[in-house]
């Protein structure tokens, strides 16, 4: 099929190479314009706009696609589908008709649970065991148009959200690539999202990485997982601000909410509402992440001292 694809960040990254390599002709790539990023604020590439490089394909990264012009000029490549993946832009609804098949968006979640932003993430908060891609028709609202394919996959007690990221990713192009052998055959339908599940992925809020140390272990660690790799999960500890990359559960030992029941190398043992957290990796502000056992080698932390909590 003659394609346009949309996408921007890593998730785009093997959809956008899996249609090329399924013999798809790629007509058109669009992607954000590029942005400053990393503390020199270097303006850099993006990921897709990299790959469509290597590939010499066309490429575009208009800052709208509102624009009359730009829309002429999509109109032009008389492409059979676009293909959006993690885009960042709006589609005007007069974009969505202009492929012959329309726009179809890869989308982390089992719609119509999760949709809007965080999919990803809100998965890991609730606790979900399972998540998956849906490959869905746009249309005017968000992430409410048709199913049209979808596959799951478990979420694992240790996932993080890179870990469920990077799995989605590669499963994502799995499936676009299925959905379009589906659409040549003439065998992909559509079903309309039950509006009774609904839930959605709201933005993610600063003030949800701060650790409650009142809520249960499974709970925070859902918490530490979710944040993990941006912005991460935080707290503070005799005055120190800490930010916990890693963390396991355990129901072995108990204490109060925020305080350190138990110091070792294999981890600090921090009471919780209910069971306790095993904190494993960390990071005080300005310094690297390490295991606990480094982190000790430098700081002096004791059974008795306790962590803050935003109760």
């Amino acid at each position: 099929m003659r394609i346009i694809f949309a996408g921007t960040p890593s998730f785009a990254a093997p959809a956008l190479e899996a249609l090329a390599d399924a013999g798809h002709e790629i007509a058109l790539v669009l992607t954000q314009p590029d942005r400053p990023a990393g503390r020199g604020m270097k303006t850099t590439s993006g990921i897709i706009k990299s790959l469509a490089q290597q590939r010499n394909l066309a490429l575009l990264q208009p800052h709208s696609l509102k624009q009359p012009e730009l829309q002429a000029q999509l109109e032009a490549i008389d492409a059979d589908i676009m293909v959006v993946a993690a885009y960042g832009l709006i589609l005007p609804f007069s974009v969505l008709s202009i492929p012959r098949f329309g726009c179809l968006n890869i989308h982390a979640s089992l719609l119509p649970r999760w949709r809007g932003a965080a999919p990803i993430q809100r998965a890991i908060l609730a606790g979900d065991r399972e998540t998956g891609i849906t490959i869905m028709q746009m249309d005017r609202g968000l992430d409410t148009g048709a199913i049209l394919l979808q596959r799951g996959i478990a979420i694992e007690q240790d996932d993080t959200t890179q870990t469920l990221h990077d799995r989605l990713s590669l499963l994502g192009a799995r499936c676009i690539v299925e959905a379009l052998d589906y659409l040549d055959q003439g065998k992909l339908f559509s079903i309309p999202q039950n509006e009774a599940d609904v839930t959605y992925a709201h933005k993610l809020e600063k003030d949800e990485t701060e650790i409650n140390w009142c809520l249960s272990a499974e709970n925070i660690s859902r918490t530490v997982r979710a944040f993990n790799p941006r912005p991460g999960a935080h707290s503070r500890v005799c005055g120190m601000p800490l930010k916990i990359w890693r963390a396991a559960v355990t129901a072995d030992v108990s204490g109060k909410p925020g305080e350190i029941v138990a110091v070792g190398r294999d981890g600090i043992v921090v009471g919780c509402g209910k069971g306790a957290l095993v904190l494993e990796i960390v990071q005080k502000s300005g310094g690297k992440k390490l295991s606990v056992s480094e982190f000790l080698s430098g700081h002096s932390l004791r059974p008795g001292d306790r962590f803050e909590s935003c109760e």
